[in-house]
């Protein structure tokens, strides 16, 4: 978890609720839309807190705009930036969240359904919203983070959330740039360390989902933030889409693989059917308040999300962090009692 600094003061919390008129603007090259601020969306996310911690040290103006004042006080407290407080289903505050702004990071998304949080309203729905504020306030360079494998007419709700969602942002006037990564990985995500807190809950046998044969290509959340950078100060990015993932394509089996040897720990890898699984998962979704894996992730995990063309290495320039048991070591902070915990964490 990303620590802060030991001259930490609070910041000051704005609260967005104000509406603001759209001024006509003519198109900005790079070195001058740099001088405004970039609003990042999520901004007290995984990928949200190490891309404002970059975009700070990099010399960019940043308004973070979040919805958690506890958790972005933690996270990006210690931040030179300006925080603001808003929904992202809400007009008015989005719209002033653009007010004055050079360029969107939107990367507020959810990957699992609580309550009033749905992937209609999140995913798709706000990205609307935010995609309308920016035109509004003629914020013309943004950036988008979908996801590889997500499509319109996808069969898993979440994908189909992304993919309309992207197909919002590609048919806008907007300049845009999206991202398209596999699995991130890195202190505080929501794959990774779901797998190490279930190794701390499984003594002795750690159940694999279909025996692991699934691929995936987990890509850091420090790379991501590299690229995003990189896309923001190159407009030949604009209108174009990059499939990002890490160095290799790995099985289930073999990230889980590392991540035992990373937690200084072993279990015994037995590869479980599915249908087997899908039982337990869906009654934990009903009784836990932060279920680990809900019956829809659960499907995910029996396909491949791997990267034909790695964009990232072949069009970004950037040689991934490979996901490899020493950069994976913040995981051994993970108890039983805080993987216990995070179950009942509405």
């Amino acid at each position: 978890m990303e620590q802060p600094s030991n001259e930490y003061s609070a910041p000051s919390f704005e609260f967005l609720n104000a509406p603001s008129t759209a001024v006509a603007e003519l198109p900005q090259p790079v070195q001058i839309r740099r001088e405004k601020p970039v609003v990042v969306t999520g901004a007290s996310g995984l990928v949200g807190t190490r891309l404002c911690i970059e975009l700070v040290k990099t010399g960019w103006k940043v308004r973070a705009v979040v919805r958690d004042t506890a958790k972005a006080a933690h996270r990006l407290g210690h931040l030179d930036l300006e925080m603001r407080v808003g929904d992202v289903r809400d007009r008015h505050s989005m719209q002033a969240a653009m007010k004055g702004a050079g360029s969107l990071v939107h990367l507020a998304a959810v990957a699992i359904e609580k309550g009033g949080d749905s992937y209609a309203s999140i995913n798709t729905e706000a990205t609307q919203v935010i995609l309308d504020a920016a035109r509004a306030e003629s914020v013309e360079r943004i950036v988008y983070m979908s996801q590889n494998g997500s499509d319109s007419s996808s069969p898993f709700p979440f994908l189909r959330s992304k993919g309309v969602a992207q197909n919002i942002v590609t048919e806008s006037t907007a300049k845009w740039t999206v991202l398209r990564p596999s699995v991130i990985f890195g202190p505080n995500d929501e794959f990774v360390n779901v797998l190490a807190r279930l190794v701390r809950l499984s003594p002795l046998i750690f159940p694999l989902p279909g025996g692991g044969s699934a691929r995936f290509q987990p890509v850091a959340v420090s790379d991501i933030a590299r690229a995003i950078i990189k896309i923001l100060e190159d407009d030949s990015t604009i209108h174009r889409s990059y499939a990002i993932g890490g160095s290799t394509p790995l099985t289930l089996r073999q990230m889980t693989e590392r991540i035992l040897i990373a937690m200084n720990t072993s279990r015994v890898l037995v590869g479980v059917p599915i249908p087997l699984i899908r039982p337990v998962v869906a009654l934990s979704q009903k009784l836990l308040p932060n279920p680990p894996v809900t019956t829809g992730l659960l499907d995910l995990l029996s396909m491949d999300n791997v990267i034909e063309h790695n964009d990232l290495q072949h069009e970004l320039g950037i040689t991934p962090v490979p996901f490899a048991p020493e950069e994976l070591l913040y995981l051994r902070k993970i108890t039983v009692g805080s993987a216990v915990s995070s179950l009942f964490r509405s």
